[in-house]
């Protein structure tokens, strides 16, 4: 994680200032972020499904700036646009997070020791067992293959991915 620090500050508002920006994110992810595993078809695969974990925030085109720091506080991830042709007033912005080191390293890491407060939880806690499953190898496995479609089936408003 990058620690945020200015020459006219002593450690002490260094670490200050770094635990407010976690909070900040801990918060901002209850709201606008998700932890999602996708399933999806892929043919030259072993099983004929690919996995993907990923952790996102999305925001409008005017909140652009709050996705940087988030990214500047994890030191990976990416950001990306999805151009909005609908009645929107704004292209909407994604910062996402989809390797398993960083996720396993970064981001996982710091949802323990900064909960989450919302149901969104529940997804962290099934995310972060498909995370540790994928870095053990077990989706190579036909038993952790269907154990991991399984776990995925249960987030993110209970879609079943088969």
């Amino acid at each position: 994680m990058v620690i945020i620090s200015s020459e006219n500050m002593t450690d002490a508002d260094n670490q200050q200032e770094r635990l407010g920006t976690a909070c900040w994110i801990t918060g901002f992810t209850d709201g606008e972020g998700c932890f999602s595993v996708a399933i999806i078809t892929n043919k030259t695969t072993r099983f004929g499904k690919q996995i993907f974990p990923e952790f996102v925030v999305t925001q409008g085109a005017k909140s652009l700036p709050a996705l940087h720091k988030i990214k500047e506080f994890f030191g990976c991830g990416n950001i990306f646009i999805n151009k909005r042709y609908d009645n929107h007033n704004e292209h909407l912005h994604r910062y996402c997070v989809r390797s398993l080191r960083e996720l396993n390293e970064k981001i996982i890491p710091f949802f323990e020791q900064f909960p989450l407060q919302t149901y969104k939880k529940n997804d962290f806690e099934v995310f972060r067992s498909v995370v540790g499953m994928m870095i053990r190898k077990e989706h190579l496995t036909e038993e952790g293959h269907k154990r991991i479609t399984e776990f995925a089936s249960a987030m993110n408003r209970r879609k079943k991915r088969f």
